[in-house]
């Protein structure tokens, strides 16, 4: 796999802190730094990884005024997926709790999961080759830091992978925003496989079919649905809550 390029500290930062060894080089610039990124040199050169300087690039502007600026980068090592059954073998708690990707094709939706996925302590998230995007560099970045935390593995079929968590006792959860059924009603004393669908068309009929149980999360506005990252992290906040 190509290395990636990752321009978000945060993530930097918890690149450095799970897996240093994978972090190929890093460039700061030599003045102006912000406080992220000045914690990110500081971190790196006390475990020995080197910080390039970059000098600023000189670019004249239509009036004539020089503008100035330099990009601070770290390149890395992606991230290889795991197995399902490696996810499954070890949850962190009794009811795990675990997502699903059904066709999320923003980049930018797939971090936000992650972002939340991390901060509600998720098991692992599933997604798949085709359909979904890819784990790039803007979800590395959109996670801050995210992605390092949460488990994930990219399967060839999400059909096949629904059967596996039932075969393994796991429930499994889809969010609609046609279900009758609203997310408050949900026990939270079992494990779940959340389901979360197209940013467009929401989940697939034959995903849907799968599920133990949809629901909604109902509305007291007048905007008729959510963005499925907002959605995400509503489900996962009302799962994990005690």
């Amino acid at each position: 796999m190509p290395p990636l390029r990752l321009r978000n500290p945060h993530s930097v930062i918890a690149v450095l802190d799970r897996r240093p060894q994978d972090v190929y080089q890093i460039h700061c610039p030599d003045r102006e730094q912000s406080d992220d990124w000045a914690k990110v040199r500081r971190i790196a050169e006390e475990i020995g990884i080197p910080v390039q300087a970059v000098k600023p690039d000189a670019n004249r502007s239509k009036k004539g005024k020089q503008r100035r600026h330099a990009a601070a980068e770290a390149v890395i090592k992606p991230l290889e997926s795991t197995s399902v059954n490696d996810m499954l073998a070890s949850p962190d708690e009794e009811n795990g709790i675990w997502v699903g990707l059904d066709t999320v094709q923003d980049p930018h939706n797939v971090g936000s999961i992650f972002r939340s996925a991390a901060f509600f302590g998720v098991s692992g998230i599933v997604t798949t080759q085709d359909r979904n995007a890819p784990i790039s560099y803007t979800v590395y970045d959109v996670s801050s830091g995210g992605v390092e935390y949460v488990p994930f593995s990219i399967e060839t079929n999400l059909s096949r992978t629904i059967d596996r968590f039932k075969e393994a006792g796991i429930w499994v959860l889809g969010t609609s925003e046609h279900a009758e059924k609203p997310i408050s009603e949900i026990q939270r004393d079992r494990s779940w496989l959340v389901i979360l669908g197209n940013e467009e068309n929401g989940l697939r009929r034959l995903t849907a079919d799968k599920c133990d149980d949809l629901v909604s999360i109902p509305r007291s506005g007048q905007v008729g649905s959510l963005n499925v990252s907002v959605a995400a992290g509503i489900t996962l906040a009302h799962l994990t809550s005690h």
